[in-house]
């Protein structure tokens, strides 16, 4: 019950707290002075919406933040790895749409994460003997159609890759539920030394996602290989750049990983 009540207290904060969404309760408060007959009040609640638009639009605001994030964590360099030093793959969901979607259209779509979709097939099939586990039910609130989880293993099916070594977990809601609910398969499926000590285990998830992510394994004391992918900033800002698309999408990543820290934090998720 508590994980359900911090599950959707963590949505109502973020969108709560998200830049854009400032933006029409800005519009609405300054319809609402100027029909009080108030309008500096009006004037003023206008200039916060327009400056709102223009931090949210002006890339840099939030690019520096986002490729900060990106950054905290080093990249596995999977070409000095050699089979045998790799105890399992791992695959966060967060890369495929809505369950209802695949029901009414037969069809599986990805989202703008679908590289951690994509790199879990370069490397299951460069690693056919290493078992893999796909984790996700659904980050909504009242989730519709099939698991993320079921969804992968049909586009497993789909690629003609091997289901020997397949494994999927279809409760989780969030990242710590993912590792919570696949400790016990990582502990049992996992490949060993010779001396029966866990290997680790290679961790797929976007970039800005990823030092959360090692943060809830660490604390359950699994040791994972960062595969980072979905970057969405480059080694330099783009200064003179303006897209409220782009800037919108930013600051929900942003957004989204701070009050996941947050919230983790203050609960000793990590």
């Amino acid at each position: 019950m508590m994980d359900t009540i911090f599950f959707i207290l963590s949505k109502v904060v973020q969108f709560c707290i998200e830049p854009l969404n400032w933006v029409p309760i800005f519009v609405l408060l300054a319809l609402l002075f100027l029909s009080l007959r108030k309008p500096h009040l009006c004037k003023r609640f206008l200039v916060l919406a327009l400056v709102d638009l223009a931090l949210v639009g002006w890339l840099p605001a939030s690019e520096v933040f986002l490729r900060a994030l990106e950054n905290a964590v080093s990249k596995t360099e999977i070409t000095k790895l050699s089979n045998n030093e790799v105890g399992g793959i791992i695959i966060l969901g967060g890369a495929i749409e809505d369950g209802e979607i695949i029901g009414d259209r037969g069809e599986v779509s990805l989202r703008s994460s679908a590289e951690r979709v994509t790199k879990a097939f370069e490397l299951i099939r460069k690693n056919p003997n290493v078992p893999f586990i796909f984790s996700g039910y659904s980050g909504r609130i009242t989730p519709k159609g099939i698991t993320e989880a079921d969804a992968f293993k049909r586009l497993i099916q789909e690629q003609g890759l091997s289901e020997q070594n397949a494994h999927y977990e279809n409760q989780s809601r969030n990242t710590y539920e993912n590792v919570f609910h696949m400790k016990p398969m990582i502990e049992e499926f996992g490949l060993k030394t010779e001396s029966g000590e866990p290997k680790p285990w290679l961790l797929i998830t976007s970039a800005s996602h990823m030092y959360r992510s090692t943060k809830i394994f660490q604390k359950q004391g699994l040791e994972v290989l960062p595969m980072l992918v979905d970057y969405q900033t480059a080694n330099s800002l783009q200064w003179t750049m303006f897209d409220l698309v782009d800037g919108a999408h930013n600051w929900n990543i942003l957004v989204h990983e701070i009050v996941g820290l947050f919230a983790y934090w203050i609960t000793g998720k990590i």
